[in-house]
C-alpha cells in the first residue's frame, strides 16, 4: 500500500486530536442509543400497531420483526429537476426489499428548496437555514423507532448535508444515501456563459436569455455544472456513503436503476443483526471527513462545503476548520476541471474516468486514506470500480489506466496545478475562503479601492451605470448568516467577469455565499466575523484600499491602526421581512459563524452534548 501523504496524516491527526472529547461522547451517545433507544422490540402494541397500520403486505413482516425495515426519508418534489425522478424510488424500493427478505416504509419527507429558482431573489436568505429544517425533519422521521437502517434520497446543494446531519443524531442505524444522477448534456458551458455576459451587457434579451437557460437545464436530474450538488455527490462516494460510483449515472437508465436496488440489498446486510454491521456514526469518521475534504480540493468542488463540512462533521462530534481545509489544499494537487473550472461538464467528466478514477490515482499517490469503514463490502477500494450492466447484471469494473480525456481529468502525478485551490485569507478583516481553482494566477492577488454594498441589487444598479469601471474591489457586508441567513451572491458572477474582460482589476469580499459554480472572479467569500455584531467588515468605507492575496494568504484592508481601531462599525440594514424570512428569525439570532458552519441548530446541540 502507498504510504499516506505526511500532509494528509498531519491533518487528521490534528482533528483527531481536537475532537477527541466530542467524538468520544458521540460514540458513547450512539452505543447507548443502539442498547436503549427506541426501536420496534421495545415498543408498546399500540405504538406498534400505529406504526404498521397502513403498511400492506409488508405488514405481517413489520408486526413480526424478525427483518430489517428501511426507514426511506426523501426529499422528493417535482419542481427539482434532481429530484423529479425519486417519485417512483419508494415504492421500488419496498419491491427490491422483499427481494431480501426486508421491509421499507416512507419514514418522512424534508423540504428540498432550488438554489436555481431562488438564486438573487428574497427566497435565497431561506437557503442556508434550510439545512437545519432538513436535518430536523429527518430527525422526526426516524424518532418513530420503527426502523432498522436508512435510505436518504437527496441530491442538491443543503439537502444532502441535512439529511446526513439528521440521520448521524441516529447513528446506530446503517445509512445509505441513494442519489438519481445528472440530466443529459445541454447547451455548452461556454454558449451559455457567453449569453448571460452579453444580456448584462445590454447586448441581448430576455427572451434569447431564458431559450439559452431552458437549453443547458432542461430536463430531469442534476444541473450538470460542478457546483454544489454534484460536490455533494462526489463527497458522499469520497466517505463511502454510495453504493460505489452511483453519483454520475444519468436519471431513467437500467444502470441506475440497478444501482438502486444494489443499495436497497446492500443496507439490508449491514443492519445490527447481521455479521456486517456498519453503523453510519462509525462510518462517518475523521478519516471519512478528510477524504471528503481531499475529493472536494481535487476536483475543484463547490466553495459552499467550506461550511457544510465543518457543520457534517460536527453532527458526529468531528471537529475542523479551515486551516485543516488550507494544509490540505496546500498538498492537495487539482485532478479534474469540470465546468466552471472547465468546458466539460459531469457527464463528460464520467465519460473521463470519473470518480473511480479520481480515487484510483489519489490512493496510488498517497492522497486519500484507503482503510475508511464504507458501506461497501470490499471496502475503499471498491470505489476504484465503475458500475456496470453485463446481460442485465450489475457488475464493477476497474477504472480506466489513465484518463481517457487530459483536457478534464489527469493524474495526481501530472495535475492541472499542484494545490487544491481552496485556501483561507486571512488579517484584519477576519478569515474567508478563496477559490483559486477556477481563477487566472496573476489575478490571485487584487489591490484597489473598495466600494461597499449591503444588497446585491445595489451593486448590479452600480455597474448598469457604469459606476464600476475601474479597478475595485466589491464589498457586499451584512450577508452572514445573523444578518440574512448568508445567502449566495451568484447573480453578481457575471457583471463582475465583465469588469474583469474590460481590463479592470476586480474583486469581490462578502460575508455572504458565493454559488457552488464560483468562477474566474477572485473572491474571498463567508468572511468570519461577519459585519454584523461588529465584525471587521462593518469598518470599511467607501475608497479603503484592501489587499486580498490567495498568495500570501492576506485579507487586508490598508487603513491607518489607529485609524482602524476609532472607526465605528457601520449601521447594519434592517432584518429581512417577508417571503416567509421572519420565521427564521430565531436561526439567524442563534446562528454561530461560517466556519463552524452557520447553524444555529448545531449552536445549540453544543452547548447539551
Amino acid at each position: 500500500m502507498t504510504q499516506l501523504h505526511p500532509a494528509v496524516e498531519a491533518v487528521t491527526a490534528r482533528i483527531i486530536e481536537r475532537s477527541r472529547p466530542t467524538r468520544r461522547r458521540y460514540l458513547d451517545l450512539i452505543a447507548a442509543q443502539r442498547d436503549v433507544g427506541v426501536d420496534r422490540s421495545r415498543m408498546g402494541c399500540g405504538n406498534l400497531a400505529h406504526g404498521f397500520a397502513a403498511s400492506g403486505e409488508d405488514k405481517p413482516a413489520i408486526r413480526a420483526g424478525g427483518a430489517m425495515n428501511i426507514g426511506i426519508v426523501t426529499a422528493y418534489n417535482d419542481m427539482l429537476s434532481a429530484h423529479q425522478p425519486y417519485y417512483r424510488y419508494p415504492e421500488q424500493m419496498k419491491l427490491w426489499a422483499r427481494e431480501v427478505g426486508a421491509t421499507a416504509q416512507v419514514a418522512g419527507g424534508v423540504p428540498a428548496m432550488c438554489d436555481g429558482v431562488t438564486q438573487g431573489l428574497p427566497g435565497m436568505d431561506l437557503s442556508l437555514f434550510s439545512r437545519d429544517v432538513i436535518a430536523m425533519s429527518t430527525a422526526i422521521g426516524l424518532s418513530h423507532g420503527m426502523f432498522e437502517g436508512t435510505a436518504m434520497l437527496g441530491i442538491c446543494d443543503k439537502i444532502v448535508p441535512g439529511l446526513l446531519i439528521g440521520a448521524l443524531r441516529f447513528g446506530h442505524l446503517p445509512a445509505v444515501l441513494i442519489p438519481a444522477g445528472p440530466m443529459p448534456t445541454g447547451l455548452a458551458n461556454k454558449e451559455k456563459q457567453r449569453i448571460r455576459q452579453l444580456y448584462a451587457e445590454g447586448k441581448c434579451g430576455r427572451e434569447e436569455l431564458l431559450e439559452s437557460e431552458s437549453a443547458s437545464c432542461h430536463g430531469a436530474g442534476t444541473c450538470t455544472f460542478y457546483g454544489t450538488a454534484n460536490s455533494n455527490q462526489m463527497m458522499m462516494e469520497m466517505m463511502g456513503l454510495h453504493v460505489p460510483n452511483a453519483a454520475f449515472i444519468n436519471p431513467g437508465t437500467k444502470l441506475r436503476q440497478e444501482l438502486t436496488r444494489a443499495a436497497v440489498h446492500r443496507l439490508a446486510e449491514i443492519g445490527w443483526d447481521g455479521n456486517d454491521y456498519r453503523p453510519l456514526g462509525q462510518v462517518v469518521d475523521e478519516k471519512a471527513i478528510v477524504n471528503a475534504a481531499i475529493g472536494l480540493l481535487a476536483t475543484g468542488g463547490s466553495t459552499n462545503h467550506a461550511i457544510h463540512l465543518p457543520a457534517i462533521a460536527r453532527a458526529a462530534g468531528i471537529v475542523m476548520d479551515w486551516e485543516d481545509l488550507d494544509r490540505l489544499s496546500a498538498a492537495i494537487p487539482l485532478v479534474a476541471r469540470v465546468y466552471p473550472n472547465g468546458a466539460g461538464d459531469v457527464n463528460h467528466f464520467q465519460a473521463a474516468g470519473g470518480l473511480a478514477y479520481v480515487i484510483s490515482t489519489l490512493l496510488e499517490h498517497g492522497l486519500l486514506h484507503g482503510d475508511i469503514l464504507t458501506i461497501a463490502a470490499d471496502g475503499f477500494l471498491a470505489y476504484t470500480r465503475d458500475p456496470r450492466l453485463s446481460d442485465d447484471a450489475l457488475v464493477w469494473e476497474p477504472a480506466p489506466a489513465a484518463s481517457l480525456d487530459d483536457t478534464m481529468l489527469r493524474s495526481a502525478g501530472r495535475p492541472f496545478q499542484a494545490d487544491g485551490g481552496m485556501r483561507l485569507v486571512a488579517g484584519n478583516l477576519g478569515r474567508a475562503i478563496f477559490k483559486t481553482s477556477a481563477v487566472a494566477p496573476d489575478r490571485w492577488t487584487i489591490e484597489a479601492p473598495v466600494r461597499v454594498f449591503t444588497d446585491q441589487d445595489d451593486v448590479l444598479a452600480a455597474f448598469k451605470a457604469g459606476e464600476l469601471e475601474r479597478d475595485v474591489i466589491v464589498v457586499v457586508r451584512f450577508q452572514g448568516p445573523r444578518a440574512t441567513g448568508m445567502p449566495e451572491l451568484h447573480k453578481l458572477t457575471t457583471p463582475l467577469a465583465v469588469l474583469q474582460e474590460r481590463g479592470f482589476r476586480v474583486a469581490l469580499v462578502t460575508d455572504g455565499r458565493m454559488s457552488g459554480a464560483s468562477g474566474k472572479v477572485p473572491a474571498a467569500i463567508h468572511v468570519s466575523p461577519e459585519a454584523l455584531g461588529g465584525g471587521p467588515l462593518a469598518r470599511l468605507q467607501d475608497g479603503d484600499m484592501l489587499r486580498l492575496s490567495a498568495e500570501s494568504g492576506l485579507l487586508e484592508a490598508l487603513v491607518d491602526a489607529d485609524e482602524w481601531a476609532s472607526r465605528d462599525a457601520a449601521v447594519p440594514p434592517p432584518q429581512p421581512l417577508g417571503t416567509g424570512r421572519e420565521l427564521f428569525a430565531f436561526m439567524r439570532h442563534g446562528a454561530d459563524e461560517a466556519e463552524k458552519g452557520g447553524s444555529a441548530m448545531l449552536a445549540a446541540m453544543d452547548a447539551i452534548v
